[in-house]
């Protein structure tokens, strides 16, 4: 389900129960499309998302950490100028829309208050964050410019009054009576979820086709009935937050949603749920974009590498067949005496085979017998020299894709802050040139960030989302009396069980995020091997990430993304009441 005028609705009262009158007291571009905002209200920090992604346009509270760009961008830069130490004063939604507006009020250079708007328009595609000045209602500036070869209506550009976008011309869903919902059915013409949805601005196709579920086999009336009341609950702000699972798809919202008859979890709060809902598929998104060309050359170099493993396999083939040439020459030296000189082929006893049979052997009239003989020795022992040769590289060509199947499947799982990593990885090992702007220098290398996990028992756990971060949590962060993890014989991620002292329960959860790291991620009982660190080991010249281990024990675990996440969570809530108690 998308966000829609109703969502819009629940995080507006959200907002403005929660950080009405607060101060802004940062503002960080981590993302082309993102903002994020820290507000202090109530002596609480706040973290505000706002995101103009395309696909997964939203606005809500988070509990992510989000790191400064290297150099912000001009249009956060402006944010800051206008926006840092200001006080919101008001939160809008405009009508039913997904339009929210956040007046904010604060000083200009000499001190004067001044008020500015900052609007976000949650519209697929089309969706912006835009910065006013209230007075004159003049664009500032917006993530997205849209000059007039674009839009010769709403030009949205520095400098230009702001024009919201064109109506729909369709009614408030929150003022219509029962009369007003009769005067837009019509029960000839049949899909009355459909006439809603024509009907009324805000609403989503899930919520008109929810209507005609609760309204039954119902009459006209009883739909017009069920419609207002569950506009009621809009209205009074009587929300559910929710996700349904059904049908193998993901819907959220803040109204029921009896008739997708899925498996329902129930939030707070509407920003946990859009959290929830949002975050991994965005950061997916925003990892496919990042990683793009980094998959496509990847994937051509492990198809480069099986077509060369081809080649090698029949070259192999010959090459074992060649073999035969030492006993071509050992049986043709035992009959040199019946050559007697410019025979083109010559008959010989085979004294290998157990039958006593003959055998052709070709001879070259212009060499003498002894060098015929010597010729075939040649031939031999080129094909075993070339055979320990193709062998050799076709074991390099098979570790060279195993190699590049671990960096294909930690692009799978990688966060936006991972991308750079397994780029300077790549760089290093002298398959990509690195991306460096013109002036800037190289960074020193800092230690990898380790993501951590808590389990039910309150166990920390580590995980090595690429192979420099696999590498320091293996060889540098972890005591050798720690259990390490990883899946057996298929690419995934180093896992460690920090302490000695864990339960079962927390092994078994370690081996599900070891699987859901791993490119066995979508399948059943996947083994997970483990044992302690001081057993495992980096071979001398392997490449980055690969180890040995022995002395293991094997469990079979089926990974799920709710264990994963809720681990996670379990996590970030612990180092929450840490930080309450220390300050």
């Amino acid at each position: 389900m998308s966000f829609d005028g109703i969502m819009a609705r629940a995080i507006t009262a959200e907002l403005n129960e929660t950080v009405l009158n607060g101060r802004i007291s940062k503002i960080k571009q981590p993302y082309k499309m993102d903002i994020s905002m820290t507000i202090r209200a109530e002596r609480v920090n706040h973290q505000l998302f706002l995101s103009s992604n395309p696909n997964f346009a939203r606005l809500h509270f988070t509990s992510q950490r989000y790191e400064n760009a290297p150099e912000p961008p001009m249009f956060c830069v402006l944010l800051r100028k206008h926006l840092e130490g200001g006080f919101i004063r008001r939160i809008e939604q405009h009508g039913m829309e997904r339009i929210i507006t956040l007046y904010i009020e604060g000083k200009d250079e000499i001190g004067e208050k001044q008020e500015k708007k900052l609007i976000v328009e949650i519209m697929g595609k089309h969706s912006n964050i835009i910065l006013l000045d209230a007075g004159s209602n003049t664009i500032l500036d917006s993530l997205k410019h849209l000059p007039p070869s674009v839009n010769s209506y709403r030009t949205i550009l520095p400098g230009r009054p702001y024009i919201e976008p064109p109506s729909q011309e369709k009614a408030d869903p929150l003022t219509a009576e029962r009369d007003d919902v009769l005067r837009h059915l019509d029960a000839n013409q049949g899909r009355l979820d459909k006439q809603l949805l024509q009907a009324y601005t805000g609403v989503s196709p899930q919520i008109t086709k929810e209507v005609i579920h609760q309204a039954g086999l119902g009459s006209v009336s009883q739909v017009a009935d069920t419609f207002v009341r569950m506009m009621e609950d809009v209205n009074q702000l009587r929300f559910q937050p929710q996700m349904i699972v059904a049908g193998g798809k993901e819907y959220y919202s803040v109204l029921p949603l009896d008739h997708l008859k899925g498996e329902v979890t129930t939030f707070s709060s509407t920003s946990e749920l859009l959290e929830r809902f949002h975050t991994g598929k965005a950061e997916r998104d925003r990892v496919k974009q990042q990683s793009h060309d980094m998959q496509r050359f990847l994937q051509n170099e492990w198809q480069k590498n099986k077509k060369k493993i081809k080649k090698l396999e029949k070259t192999l083939q010959q090459s074992e067949n060649s073999l035969d040439y030492q006993k071509y020459g050992e049986l043709l030296t035992a009959h040199l005496h019946l050559i007697k000189g410019g025979e083109k082929e010559i008959e010989v006893m085979d004294y290998y085979d157990p039958d006593g049979a003959t055998l052709t052997l070709t001879l070259d009239p212009r060499l003498s017998p002894s060098e015929n003989a010597q010729k075939y020795f040649k031939r031999y022992n080129k094909a075993k020299t070339s055979l320990s040769f193709v062998k050799r590289q076709i074991r390099d060509a098979k570790r060279e894709m195993n190699y590049l199947d671990q960096i294909l499947q930690q692009l799978a799982s990688a966060s936006p802050g991972d991308i750079e990593d397994i780029r300077e990885e790549l760089a290093e090992q002298g398959y990509m040139k690195r991306k460096m702007k013109k002036g800037q220098k190289r960074k020193k290398p800092s230690a990898p960030v380790i993501e951590k996990y808590l389990s039910t028992d309150g166990t920390l756990i580590f995980v090595g989302k690429n192979n420099k971060q696999n590498e320091y949590l293996t060889n540098k962060l972890s005591r050798a009396s720690h259990t390490w993890l990883h899946t057996k014989d298929i690419p995934g991620s180093h896992v460690v069980i920090q302490g000695e002292d864990f339960s079962e329960q927390t092994l078994k959860e370690a081996a599900s995020i070891a699987a859901f790291y791993s490119k066995a991620r979508e399948s059943g009982s996947v083994p997970v091997d483990y044992t302690l660190i001081r057993h495992v080991k980096k071979p001398s010249g392997a490449k980055p990430g690969f180890v040995t281990y022995d002395n293991q024990s094997t469990l079979f675990v089926t990974p799920t993304e709710e264990l994963v996440l809720q681990l996670r969570e379990n996590e970030k809530q612990h180092r929450k009441e840490q930080s309450r108690q220390e300050s």
